[in-house]
């Protein structure tokens, strides 16, 4: 089973449909799950002390949706780049070692709690560029049916 966490509810329309096509499109190969978790306001003008207070209630969140035996890959700028082939073969080994409960994580527009760092078992850095985390949401779901593809050597048009 795959499960997304994600921080906040999608609001574009397009993100939406882009997020259901890929969600329809992986559960072909595996039971998916998107889990959203109400994110917090944060005001621009928001002191430094007030955002920490903010990833710390979302982190909170984002932690209770978490089951104990879920191996979780976070989103993080600060993570590991993996591609499309590597992220195959992740959940693939994964998936060979017994551990069938995958779950993504996407924390919130500021960032993410230490609690929910340290939580990880791989942190994921997607690219050097810095997206919206709805946006996230779409490429991350993206990724996963490119995984399931390569997976299963089957063509995708690139």
């Amino acid at each position: 089973m795959i499960r997304v966490i994600a921080c906040g509810k999608m609001r574009e329309k397009w993100m939406k449909d882009g997020a259901s096509e890929y969600l329809k499109r992986i559960g072909a190969y595996d039971k998916t799950e998107v889990v959203e978790v109400q994110d917090e306001k944060a005001p621009q003008n928001n002191s430094e002390a007030d955002n920490r207070k903010v990833m710390e209630i979302e982190g909170e969140r984002l932690l209770k949706a978490v089951r104990p035996n879920d191996y979780v890959i976070l989103l993080d700028l600060a993570g590991e780049t993996c591609d499309s082939e590597g992220l195959a073969r992740k959940i693939t080994e994964l998936q060979t070692h017994g551990q069938s409960r995958i779950t993504f994580v996407i924390g919130g527009s500021l960032g993410l709690s230490d609690a929910v760092k340290q939580r990880a078992d791989f942190r994921w850095k997607l690219s050097d560029n810095t997206f919206p985390h709805q946006l996230c949401r779409v490429i991350v779901l993206e990724q996963i049916y490119r995984a399931f593809k390569i997976m299963n050597h089957e063509p995708y048009h690139k």
